[in-house]
């Protein structure tokens, strides 16, 4: 049954990242290895943090916070994405479209913040490392995530619920391998004008406002690592990790959203969409892993613990 503006009843089509069936079961087996590969390092990151006393730190804590969100952002793809190619189907409901756009831009926007949030957790401990406990308490660290929660859930809740509301009564194939607001708006039988700059306004708001702070925080981390001399290139080390993350996830969403779109560029986007909403979350628990000596340390204190003791008792 279609409701008066024919969002209801009848479900969207997703196109997928490629309309080669004989490939599908290849992408559904890639698609799931780094699905559970995602959920593994990010869910080891976070257990890690939480058991390792050495990591009870404003920046591990934000640590965790990321890899949740990495945790929940391919589990709000993948695991459909990976039905379709399994099943040979490509149908979503208008719901799961808007709960795939809500959480999608909730995870998206509150991420943008938190990666500020870390760079002035670096600002602070590089350029403030005597007032880091006071700078940096437990209850800043909370109001930081809570507020990049509730400003990613705000963008979240408004577009999609703006998105849905537009009729759809024509085409209903939406040519991505999920529910993207810009592609389903596309498909609207109205005018989506007003809508489409209020969008690009969000956007522009949501990248650039944390990304212009971000680069703030490591131009005077930058200035004071110079006056350290052979001291600062030690310290700057500890922000490299955080200045990858932060290159592959806003440089991504910025050739996606942010260039003039042309003929041909959605088949593009599709698969730069794939390294921000699927590799990269894969990436981060590896990123940080291999480039911090804390991470480092208490992965190996947490081997010896449960595996080189492990055998010592067996031994015994």
């Amino acid at each position: 049954m279609v409701n008066a503006n024919g969002t209801t009843g009848i479900n969207f089509i997703l196109l997928g990242l490629s309309n080669h069936t004989q490939i599908h079961l290849f992408l559904f087996a890639m698609v799931l290895m780094i699905f559970i590969t995602s959920l593994m390092g990010n869910t080891f990151m976070i257990i890690l943090i939480h058991v390792d006393p050495q990591l009870h730190m404003p920046m591990y804590f934000l640590l965790s916070q990321l890899s949740f969100m990495d945790m929940m952002l391919v589990s709000t793809i993948v695991p459909k994405m990976a039905a379709n190619y399994l099943m040979d189907t490509r149908s979503i409901s208008p719901t799961g479209c808007g709960v795939q756009i809500f959480l999608l831009l909730t995870l998206g926007g509150s991420e943008f913040f938190l990666l500020k949030a870390m760079s002035y957790d670096r600002y602070v401990a590089i350029c403030h490392p005597l007032r880091y406990p006071i700078l940096m308490s437990q209850k800043l660290c909370l109001l930081v995530t809570s507020g990049s929660w509730l400003l990613g859930g705000i963008d979240g809740l408004t577009q999609a619920g703006a998105t849905l509301s537009f009729p759809y009564c024509h085409s209903r194939e939406i040519n991505h391998f999920f529910c993207e607001a810009p592609s389903l708006v596309c498909l609207a039988c109205a005018d989506t004008t007003i809508f489409e700059f209020f969008m690009y306004v969000c956007c522009i708001l949501m990248l650039f406002i944390p990304l212009s702070l971000i680069l703030a925080s490591y131009s005077l981390i930058l200035a004071a690592v110079l006056r350290m001399q052979s001291a600062g290139k030690k310290a700057f080390k500890t922000c490299s990790s955080h200045l990858v993350v932060v290159g592959l996830f806003y440089g991504t969403i910025m050739f996606i959203y942010m260039r003039p779109k042309s003929n041909g560029s959605e088949d593009h986007d599709k698969v730069v969409s794939a390294f921000y909403t699927i590799f990269t979350p894969v990436l981060n628990p590896l990123i940080y892993s291999v480039r911090n000596k804390e991470v480092k340390g208490a992965l190996r204190r947490w081997l010896e613990r449960h595996f080189i003791y492990g055998k010592l008792i067996k031994n015994y």
